[in-house]
Parts: C-alpha cells; sequence; structure tokens
C-alpha cells in the first residue's frame, strides 16, 4: 500500500496523529466489527495513549472534514482512533500476513510524518526571523545614532535659543517695572 495513501488516513485529533477504526478494518481486508471486537477483547493493550473512542462532535467535524457519507446511513458506535503506537499494537492482536505488512507500511508513514514536521518545523523559522530581527535592529541602531547626533547639535542650539529667550524676557520684566518718574512727580509709593 503507498505511503501517501496511508498518510492521507492519518488525522489530527485532540492534538495526537490517529488513524481511525474503518480506515485500518478496511486497510487490513477485515470488517470494522470484527477489528473492534479483538480490540475489545484486549483491553490491557490498548491504554488510553494508544487508543481511545471518539466523540460524536469529533466524529461529527472529521466526518465534515472529509466530506463522506456513512454507506448504510449511520454509524451504531463510534469509531476507535488509533496512535502510532496503538496501530503497532493492532499487529499484536490481528495476527494476520496482511496485517503484518499494513502495519509496517502505516508505521512508515507515521515516521515519514515526523521526520517532515521535523524538518520542517517551526523552529527553523524562529532562527530566521530572530536573525532577521538582529539585522533591523543594528540598521535601527544606526539610524538612531545618527538622528542622536543630529539631535544633539540640534539640542545645543535649542538650549541657546530657550536661554535667549529667558534673557529677553528677564530683561522685558526688568522693562515692565514700574520707573521711577523724571521731574516734579513724586512717585505714588514714596
Amino acid at each position: 500500500m503507498e505511503l501517501q495513501l496511508i498518510q492521507s488516513k492519518i488525522y489530527e485529533i485532540r492534538g495526537q496523529r490517529v488513524m481511525l477504526d474503518f480506515d485500518l478494518a478496511e486497510m487490513y481486508g477485515v470488517e470494522t466489527k470484527r477489528l473492534k471486537e479483538q480490540v475489545r477483547r484486549n483491553p490491557e493493550r490498548f491504554p488510553d495513549d494508544f487508543m481511545f473512542e471518539l466523540k460524536k462532535e469529533e466524529f461529527e467535524s472529521l466526518r465534515s472534514q472529509f466530506a463522506t457519507s456513512n454507506k448504510r446511513g449511520g454509524v451504531r458506535y463510534m469509531p476507535f482512533a488509533f496512535t502510532e503506537q496503538g496501530v503497532a499494537m493492532l499487529s499484536t492482536v490481528l495476527n494476520s500476513v496482511v496485517a503484518i505488512q499494513i502495519n509496517i507500511n502505516i508505521i512508515r508513514a507515521f515516521v515519514k510524518i515526523r521526520q517532515y514536521l521535523q524538518i520542517n518545523t517551526p523552529v527553523d523559522r524562529i532562527g530566521e526571523l530572530q536573525n532577521e530581527l538582529l539585522e533591523l535592529k543594528e540598521y535601527l541602531e544606526d539610524i538612531f545614532k545618527d538622528q542622536n547626533d543630529i539631535n544633539e547639535d540640534t539640542q545645543i542650539q535649542i538650549e541657546s535659543i530657550n536661554q535667549s529667550l529667558a534673557e529677553l524676557h528677564a530683561d522685558r520684566n526688568q522693562r515692565n517695572k514700574p520707573r521711577r518718574p523724571i521731574g516734579y512727580i513724586k512717585p505714588e509709593g514714596d
């Protein structure tokens, strides 16, 4: 069975990559009912991190994603979702040559997906973004350094202008004081 076909049957549910019982049963060439039977007969082999039953909302959401309808008008029981470890464990309860060969291909598909995700992880992109951010930071520091140089000159000029204005203001305040009259007129406060 082709890896791409198997990979298309791997879904992400509850933050885990899983395969559904009806897809696995089809690949193994058994009825879904028989696959579930074997799983129920061996519950100790399928802890929660190997397999879980979908909730109705999860199944409805998933069904709308792959846009297929049920052949006989509905499902009686919610599908089982098997993690990579659960799929590997299935080969121990479905003890046929076909099941073992299909399991090997399924495990390879899970490994390929994991490798793909590791190669294309956001960590690589984060490193690129960090480098771009450092370059941008250096560029901005150069711009601000040039601007600060201009600002120092401008600040000196502004301080000089402010000082001159303060002196003119003080001088004007001196001028606005009542002056002593010249001549025979006596000032009012004397």
